[in-house]
């Protein structure tokens, strides 16, 4: 098999699992909260290092938020299964960058991978995160590259792929939904709270020997998890988040 049909078919294969990434980050950060001193740092390293993570994953659901709740039914999106287009974005977000959905997803995780206050440990992720979504881009972009040929090379060549350039922007003609933000993107809004959670009562435990489950992260959990519990149901049992022309 030649090197290009390997690496879209890997690619390929691992666009269909990235939803497993955040189960391995988690195991990961596990050894990585124990051995590392926390010690030698004071409480102004703790909370400017704190306020970077939420930062950065704040960040990232912002940039995921643009990304869905400007774009349309059918285009070269936010899919889970397979590649799915339609149609190609070229314009909002997508003029700046081509694939915000994956910046997104480094920001808001790597932020609370930087919770756990590791540098090695960020280094070590952003490596494997590159080398994993790589493939995923590479994978994506050769799907693209066949079903609307021209148009999509001469909108990647002139469009960095991760790294976002704001003086290329054009204004989206779609107007944002809010709507799309709110049915699609609660679980990733959990997810990334439960994350940061999971870090502070294991960096917990492993500092002092016992849990404080009603302390900030806490509560940021109950109030995240209300809300999903709440958008979810209205996903499923309503028609109030459905709107024409939106995935």
């Amino acid at each position: 098999m030649a090197l290009i049909h390997a690496f879209e078919k890997s690619g390929n294969a691992l666009f269909r699992i990235r939803g497993q990434v955040p189960v391995i980050l988690f195991l990961l950060a596990v050894p990585v909260i124990y051995f590392t001193g926390y010690d030698t740092l004071d409480g102004a390293a703790v909370l400017v290092l704190t306020w970077i993570s939420v930062i950065l994953s704040f960040s990232g659901f912002i940039i995921r938020a643009i990304s869905i709740g400007t774009t349309p039914a059918g285009t070269s999106g936010r899919n889970t299964e397979g590649q799915v287009a339609e149609s190609l974005n070229t314009t909002g977000i997508y003029s700046t960058v081509r694939h915000p959905l994956y910046l997104g997803n480094y920001l808001m995780w790597i932020g609370i991978v930087l919770f756990t206050f590791n540098i090695y440990f960020v280094i070590i992720v952003s490596l494997m995160f590159w080398l994993y979504y790589e493939r995923i881009m590479f994978a994506e972009e050769r799907f693209l590259e066949r079903k609307f040929g021209d148009a999509y090379l001469g909108w990647s060549k002139k469009v960095p792929a991760f790294i976002p350039d704001l003086r290329k922007y054009e204004k989206n003609p779609l107007p944002f939904s809010f709507k799309s933000v709110l049915r699609r993107e609660y679980s990733g809004l959990l997810a990334t709270v439960t994350g940061f959670m999971f870090v502070d009562f294991l960096r917990q435990f492993f500092t002092v020997g016992k849990i404080e489950p009603f302390g900030i992260s806490g509560y940021a959990f109950l109030l995240a998890l209300a809300i999903t519990l709440i958008l979810r149901s209205l996903k499923h049992y309503t028609n109030i988040l459905i709107e024409k022309g939106r995935s």
